[in-house]
């Protein structure tokens, strides 16, 4: 009976949001939304255009700061170990060469997004 229940109101709520999604927006489309590309880049022109460097350093900088995300993930179970102070010294080092790298290209002008 409950599992009946369950699956009744499931189904209901689905079908009813999915009738919803049809009916509410208000479609549009102008030619950018209707372009395959939608990366700024004109469809028609050429594709050999250059890219600039700074996308690159800022795409770069990006996955680095990602890469230091998943090395200080186990940092708090790291600290239950029995040598804390060591993790600690690690976790310190890593921030540190990071923060100087940043501060570093900041300084140079490498993270100005316009030349």
């Amino acid at each position: 009976m409950k599992l009946t229940l369950a699956l009744t109101v499931t189904l209901t709520l689905v079908t009813t949001l999915i009738i919803i999604s049809f009916w509410l927006p208000l479609t549009t489309p102008d030619t950018e939304k209707l372009s395959p590309y939608e990366c700024g880049f004109d469809p028609l022109g050429s594709a050999r255009l250059p890219f600039s460097l700074r996308f690159f350093l800022i795409a770069i900088l990006f996955l680095l700061f990602d890469l230091e995300i998943a090395l200080l993930l186990p940092t708090p179970w790291a600290i239950n170990s029995p040598q804390p102070g060591l993790t600690l010294l690690w976790v310190t080092i890593i921030l540190l060469l990071l923060t100087l790298g940043l501060a570093y290209e900041w300084a140079r002008g490498g993270l100005d997004w316009a030349e």
